[in-house]
């Protein structure tokens, strides 16, 4: 079976609507995602690169071009007031659910970008954290136990460092093989490189 890969960080708005679209993908292209949780700040360092929103009128006109992606996928999308969101924390959670070969990695994932894009929760607060964590049916106080482990911590870092050097300088990115597609507006020219 085709595999792809896909770099994401909950804090990247373009990752959320690329998550929201990747079942139909997956289904129109008979492919599989390899899901690749890593830290954006860690790549922003690396690469010298920064968030959009640190251009003020690019960050504004970002939002405006996302909500036209998020209407014509017809997904819900939401300004979030506490952006930016430290995300760190529910990177490792989801790294660690991925490593134990956890079924609910995608509730986990669903919940997280559903906080923060469309319920625009202030999940820099760690009890808003954990109340979101048992409405998805998570136990908040074991998922962080798992997130503070070294081997977790170590994992998410060894996933970031390898993307910065497959050339990753931001989120999403897919990889079909070794070519590589960057931004959640890229996911027909992905598409295309899986049906070919």
């Amino acid at each position: 079976m085709k595999t792809f890969d896909f770099y994401f960080d909950f804090g990247s708005l373009a990752s959320y609507l690329a998550h929201t679209q990747l079942p139909k993908m997956c289904a129109e292209t008979g492919a599989s995602a390899h899901l690749l949780p890593m830290l954006l700040g860690g790549v922003f360092q690396a690469t010298g690169n920064s968030s959009p929103m640190t251009v003020p009128a690019k960050g504004r006109y970002v939002f405006v071009d996302f909500k036209r992606y998020a209407d014509a996928y017809g997904v819900p999308l939401n300004t979030n007031p506490h952006f930016p969101i430290i995300t760190t924390t529910l990177m490792r959670m989801v790294t660690a659910l991925q490593m134990h070969n956890d079924p609910r990695m995608q509730t986990f994932m669903d919940a997280v970008f559903q906080a923060i894009w469309v319920d625009s929760l202030n999940l820099n607060d760690p009890v808003i954290v954990g109340q979101m964590l048992t409405a998805a049916g998570f136990d908040a106080t074991a998922l962080l136990a798992m997130a503070n482990d070294q081997a977790t911590k170590d994992q998410l870092k060894a996933v970031t460092m390898k993307a910065v050097e497959r050339g990753v300088f931001g989120a999403p990115t897919f990889f079909v093989g070794e070519e590589m597609f960057w931004g959640q507006d890229r996911i027909e020219q992905v598409k295309a490189a899986l049906k070919a």
